[in-house]
């Protein structure tokens, strides 16, 4: 019995590639870029599998070309690359990886939000030149993070998870999502609710952790940006288009904000240039999962959820929800 066909955009840890193997006939795109558009086309004719990444756009073009698929298996939580309208049409499962990378995730954005606060990159960048001649009294003097206030926009997994590590500083946390959550929730994590415009008001370090969907697309612009602190540092670990990065930019120029983290970008990978240039930016290359035990982890999700669908005619375990908020 011939084995089903699998195509898989990008090269993952080999744990996944080789359980995969083992049960389908997988091919790899291996080459270490994004996999062209046009050769997702052509390779997805004559499988009924595919295993994609965010950064690739799986649309009706695609599920056209693709007229045997059963299953597209994201390797990520988000899965707004995915037409999942369309694919519901054509009778396509569609996978994502939640909750493994909860807490991979919440550790990034808190390392994120400390290095902005204290300068940690400008302080490496110091050292490694060979300008620190010792110490001094008030060179490179930061924010002290502890007992400060946290405003968490999108209190799910991940928004969570960054709370349980904010509360070993003393933060005081307050979150917003478009409905209130139960006072049980509020209580277990000592969170207060705010509207955004109040939230915003009161934070001394905001940290966006929503989907990206209509309803998120630039939820924080140059309104938003007016309402902040000037004092106040914006952590983002969820999706780039949930800011306006040129609303960010002139922000930031006109110091109506102290400074940002960024592990997404509106434009990815393309980041805008004046960001590059400012010492009250941190930069990171989307690595909120990139710890070698969670992005293993996601291989293997992935793969599991292939099998099961192509080998055992089963329905996957990490199918997509309707319920965004929890993401």
């Amino acid at each position: 019995m011939k084995k089903p066909k699998v195509l898989l955009t990008r090269i993952l840890p080999q744990p996944g590639i080789d359980m995969l193997t083992e049960q389908v006939d997988l091919e790899v795109y291996e080459k270490n870029e994004a996999m062209p558009r046009e050769c997702i086309i052509e390779s997805v004719r004559d499988k009924t599998g595919l295993i994609c990444l965010l950064s690739d756009r799986i649309d009706k073009e695609i599920m056209h070309a693709g007229t045997n698929l059963k299953i597209i298996a994201n390797y990520a939580v988000g899965y707004n690359n995915i037409d999942i309208a369309e694919a519901a049409k054509r009778n396509i499962y569609v996978t994502h990886t939640p909750g493994v990378l909860t807490d991979t995730t919440a550790d990034l954005a808190f390392a994120l939000l400390i290095s902005v606060a204290r300068r940690i990159p400008e302080a490496d960048k110091y050292v490694r030149e060979g300008q620190f001649k010792g110490w001094e009294p008030m060179f490179l003097l930061g924010t002290d993070v502890h007992s400060k206030t946290l405003g968490i926009i999108g209190f799910g997994r991940i928004g969570r998870a960054l709370a349980r590590r904010a509360h070993g500083f003393g933060m005081r946390i307050l979150y917003y999502e478009p409905k209130r959550l139960s006072t049980t929730i509020e209580k277990q994590h000592s969170a207060e609710y705010r509207m955004l415009d109040d939230m915003l008001r009161e934070s001394d370090f905001v940290s966006i952790h929503v989907p990206l969907i209509d309803a998120t697309h630039h939820l924080i612009a140059e309104r938003e940006f007016a309402v902040m602190k000037k004092s106040a540092f914006l952590i983002n670990t969820s999706r780039g288009p949930v800011i306006d990065e040129r609303a960010l930019v002139v922000a930031l120029r006109n110091k109506d904000i102290a400074g940002c983290a960024l592990d997404v970008f509106e434009r990815e990978p393309a980041v805008e240039q004046e960001l590059k240039t400012m010492s009250n930016v941190v930069l990171a290359p989307h690595i909120g999962s990139a710890s070698v035990q969670t992005r293993t982890q996601m291989a293997l999700m992935v793969a599991e959820d292939v099998i099961a669908v192509l080998i055992h005619d089963q329905k996957p375990a990490h199918e997509v929800l309707t319920d965004l908020r929890l993401q």
